[in-house]
C-alpha cells in the first residue's frame, strides 16, 4: 500500500466488480463527458491518444463513440482493437482509466441513436454521412480515483487535515472489473 494510504484513518480503497463497477464508470464518464482515447498502435505521424466525446454509456458498460471511417484512429483499431480511455471529470476527482477492445460498425440504427446535431461539424452530410462509423468500446478492466462525498466535503476535510496535521483525505480508489 502507498505510504500516504498508511496515514489514512478512513477506508480509501474499494475494488468494484460487475454492476457496481458499471455504476461507478457511468458516474465518472457522465462527469467528464469526453476522454482521451488511446489506441495500442499508431500509424506514421498519428498520435495514439486523442480527445473523443462519449455519445453514450449503456447499461452493460459499453461506451459508444462516433468516428470517421477514414480516420487514423479507425485504421489503428482495425490493426489492433485494444484501446485505453482516460477520463477526468474535475481537477480534483472523477478520474477513470479503462482498458478494453473496440469494434467498428456502420449500423444505421445505432448511428441514428447516437447522432447529435453538433457532430455535423465533422459529418457534414448529417446522420446519413457515409463516413460515420460507430465505435463500441467494451471495457474489461480499469482503475478509478474519486471522492467519497463530493468535492465540497473533500475540500473541507483537506482544510481540516492541513490545520490539524492529520491525513483527512476523502478520496476513494480501486480497480474496476467488468
Amino acid at each position: 500500500m502507498d505510504s500516504i494510504n498508511k496515514q489514512q484513518e478512513e477506508k480509501n480503497h474499494e475494488d468494484l466488480l460487475g454492476k457496481d463497477a458499471i455504476e461507478k464508470m457511468r458516474k465518472l464518464i457522465d462527469a467528464a463527458g469526453s476522454c482521451f482515447f488511446q489506441t495500442e498502435s499508431s500509424i506514421s505521424d498519428s498520435h495514439s491518444a486523442r480527445p473523443m466525446s462519449v455519445q453514450k454509456t449503456d447499461d452493460s458498460g459499453n461506451i459508444w463513440f462516433l468516428s470517421s471511417v477514414d480516420s487514423k484512429k479507425n485504421a489503428e483499431l482495425l490493426a489492433n482493437p485494444k484501446a485505453k480511455l482516460f477520463f477526468q471529470g474535475s481537477s480534483h476527482s472523477d478520474f477513470l482509466e479503462l482498458h478494453g477492445e473496440v469494434s467498428i460498425s456502420q449500423e444505421k440504427t445505432k448511428i441514428k441513436e447516437l447522432y447529435d446535431p453538433i457532430v455535423k461539424v465533422w459529418f457534414t452530410e448529417g446522420v446519413d454521412d457515409p463516413r460515420i462509423t460507430v465505435l463500441q468500446f467494451k471495457p474489461q478492466t480499469g482503475y478509478y480515483w474519486d471522492t467519497k462525498h463530493g468535492n465540497a466535503i473533500a475540500g473541507i476535510k483537506m482544510l481540516i487535515g492541513a490545520i490539524s496535521g492529520k491525513t483527512l483525505d476523502d478520496s476513494i480508489e480501486g480497480k474496476i472489473n467488468i
